[in-house]
């Protein structure tokens, strides 16, 4: 399944339905006078977050979206049906925007969480409603109210626990396979994930959610690279777990690039929580890794832990710190 994380649409809710004017026309029935009913309620356009879906990529091939109209009033005092309201499944983290894109009109949290986004009109009034002892026949009649329509824009902002960052090749989609039942693409070349991943793990039988998210290079704030925009998907975490490759020739270096480029997307997300992880250090000396965690410690003045995705130790190790980190 692609991966779609903004777009545009456009919907109309059902018009009301018309008044009827009839006269009711009976044998041995001189004067029958009015019987028209009242027109049939539009039906709305409805949003409904949906835990199941993690992408907007049904809204791709099909941008408009429209509910069912109301049906006009008939004879005999007859009240037109009300039009169907329509509902839009969406992925729970979805915003909405309005035609702007800026001014923010709802945010999806929870599951099943439901929220009219177009009313439908009013359906019209039927001529019985004007019978008057002035006006015994009235032929006056209303029309349905129009529904409201619009374009908005929705957008997606994964929910998750803990966000993954690092360097390309850092062993983020390696650390979210091994901790959770998830199955991204892990290859030995930049960019492998494309798109932000979901997974959860289970501890001590709590949940917790993280999304592992494409690597960040220098200059990516500027487009080099994926760019930052897929940063968004982490907003809303409470910890961000940094993973740097043990390997790299400078790890303060590493680190400080991806906190820059963090920075230049959002000051806040540089006072969330971070878990520094130095991962991949089955592939050197023990002393040698001492050494360099030591070193980098007093830079960086932050607890850092290690891990070897190969571990089952040392992935139950982690496990146990990301609780403290979520609850």
């Amino acid at each position: 399944m692609k991966f779609l994380d903004q777009v545009k649409i456009y919907i109309k809710a059902g018009d009301g339905g018309s008044g009827s004017p009839s006269f009711r026309r009976e044998k041995f029935i001189e004067f029958g006078g009015p019987d028209g009913g009242d027109g049939g309620k539009g039906g709305s356009v409805i949003l409904k977050a949906e835990r199941n879906l993690n992408t907007l990529i049904d809204f791709r091939y099909q941008q408009h979206f429209k509910a069912k109209r109301g049906v006009d009033g008939k004879g005999k005092n007859k009240t037109g049906k009300s039009g169907d309201n329509l509902y839009l499944k969406v992925p729970i983290g979805t915003q909405l925007f309005e035609e702007d894109n800026k001014t923010l009109i709802y945010d999806f949290k929870i599951q099943n969480e439901e929220f009219v986004a177009a009313i439908g009109g009013r359906g019209g009034i039927g001529n019985t409603k004007f019978k008057s002892s002035t006006n015994r026949a009235p032929k006056k009649f209303t029309k349905g109210f129009k529904g409201e329509e619009f374009w908005i824009w929705l957008q997606l902002k994964t929910i998750a626990d803990i966000g993954i960052i690092g360097l390309p090749n850092a062993g983020k989609s390696s650390l979210l396979a091994s901790i959770t039942s998830a199955t991204p693409k892990i290859a030995n070349y930049k960019f492998t994930t494309l798109n932000p991943n979901l997974g959860v793990a289970i501890y001590d039988d709590k949940e917790i959610t993280l999304a592992d998210i494409p690597g960040l290079i220098e200059g990516a704030h500027s487009g080099t690279g994926l760019g930052i925009k897929f940063l968004k998907h982490i907003e809303r975490c409470k910890t961000l777990l940094h993973l740097i490759d043990i390997n790299d020739e400078n790890l303060f270096n590493s680190y400080k690039q991806v906190r820059d480029e963090l920075g230049k997307y959002s000051k806040a997300l540089l006072k969330k929580n971070e878990l520094v992880v130095l991962n991949k250090v089955d592939l050197i000396d023990k002393k040698e890794v001492i050494k360099k965690k030591e070193k980098f410690t007093k830079k960086i003045k932050k607890k850092v832990l290690t891990l070897s995705t190969m571990s089952k130790l040392s992935i139950s190790q982690i496990k146990s710190k990301l609780i403290n980190y979520v609850s």
